[in-house]
């Protein structure tokens, strides 16, 4: 079964239907990461709203889950779109105001060059299991002035592996390749692809990156706040 068709498949969408977990993503060795469903399906953190204050410009949730910071941005008029390849994902995502594809981030999307802001959060720079990749094809997506906003691993790793989504309880999808990226990482793969660390910060315990191109000017902080 190939990644979208499992990302489509029970327990992921069980799990986001009654928004609570547990779910875990499962390595082959038996190892469980475990997915913070109930947090996901809730209004946004400070440290989420850490994310969204540096946002600029459109913005395109890469993996938007049910969508809370999508609905965010669309409550305070901002121009957001998630993408997700879970049709339970998409739907909450829309109940909660905001606009979401069931899409990958590997197909065409819309206004592919224009988006000024990608968000990667919750793990999501996994995707496809080679950073490298996606993130090249970040670069195909946003603008030229655009920036990346990465939630990394909190440990210190590197880490590229098979997995498969498990409720903890027998339920356990198909596998699909997943990448584990900390910050430093993430600062190598970034200058191997074209980006640069234009801020680095942690928030509630959760680590973040921005990414902007390394040929564009550094970006002006000030420009980018606004109220929550």
């Amino acid at each position: 079964m190939t990644a979208p068709t499992a990302w489509r498949a029970d327990p992921y969408n069980d799990a986001l239907r009654s928004g609570q977990g547990p779910l875990f993503l499962r390595r082959g060795d038996g190892w469980l990461l475990p997915l913070e469903v109930e947090r996901w399906c809730e209004a946004p953190d400070e440290a989420d709203w850490s994310v969204l204050r540096r946002c600029r410009g459109a913005v395109l949730d890469v993996g938007c889950g049910p969508g809370r910071l999508v609905a965010a941005l669309a409550a305070r008029g901002r121009r957001a779109l998630g993408i997700d390849l879970s049709p339970e994902a998409v739907a909450r995502t829309e109940r909660m105001g905001g606009p979401a594809l069931c899409r990958s981030v590997f197909d065409p999307l819309p206004g592919e060059g224009r988006w000024g802001s990608v968000l990667l959060i919750d793990g999501n720079i996994g995707i496809g299991g080679d950073p490298v990749v996606l993130l090249r094809r970040m670069g195909e997506v946003t603008s030229p002035g655009g920036k990346i906003i990465v939630e990394c691993a909190v440990a210190d790793v590197d880490e590229r592996c098979e997995v498969r989504v498990a409720d903890g309880r027998g339920a356990l999808g198909s596998p699909f390749q997943w990448a584990r990226v900390g910050v430093d990482a993430l600062c190598a793969y970034a200058e191997r692809t074209g980006w640069r660390p234009a801020h680095r910060w942690s928030a509630a315990g959760r680590p973040f990156v921005e990414l902007g191109r390394r040929s564009s000017p550094p970006f002006s902080r000030g420009a980018e706040i606004w109220a929550a």
